[in-house]
């Protein structure tokens, strides 16, 4: 087994976007990724599970907080037979996926994989995840309405 350093804050920022990307990603969208990358033993820390999590808000940007309503979250937790320990916390009842998501969070925290992670799990996501957003705003930009004032002669 190898001792894990702690990681730097720029693992950590890194570490965090693609947990996002995952996060965002369908749970065969990710699997065919982990298909290129290959198979890995890994042990289930504790079953995957699903609850509920209390949503928070707040009016405006300085109002009270209050209890908007409840949310599913499915969580897991897996441990690479060389140490890494991947966790996930994905919104919804889909275990496979969150699963699938700590796994690739184990396997980014190994070096030996973190590249083949990067290429053939997370850039294809990014990059579809990218399309998608921008599809989105050529929708939105394609409904945009400009309005402008003319100005009248007569009030000088």
């Amino acid at each position: 087994m190898t001792m894990a350093t702690a990681p730097t804050s720029g693992e950590t920022v890194s570490r965090r976007a693609a947990m996002a990307v995952l996060a965002q990603a369908p749970a065969a969208d990710i699997e065919h990724g982990l298909d290129r990358v290959g198979t890995f033993a890994f042990n289930e820390l504790r079953p995957t599970e699903t609850g509920l999590v209390m949503l928070r808000g707040r009016i405006g940007s300085d109002g009270a907080p209050f209890n908007v309503g409840e949310a599913s979250v499915t969580r897991a937790a897996v441990q690479l037979e060389t140490g890494e320990i991947g966790f996930s916390y994905v919104l919804g009842r889909d275990a496979k996926k969150a699963r699938l998501a700590a796994l690739c969070d184990a396997l980014w925290q190994s070096q030996p994989h973190r590249t083949a992670i990067e290429q053939y799990v997370l850039a294809p996501l990014r990059d579809a995840q990218q399309r998608q957003q921008a599809l989105k705003r050529a929708q939105t930009a394609a409904t945009r309405v400009d309005f402008f004032t003319l100005v009248r002669g007569e009030d000088d």
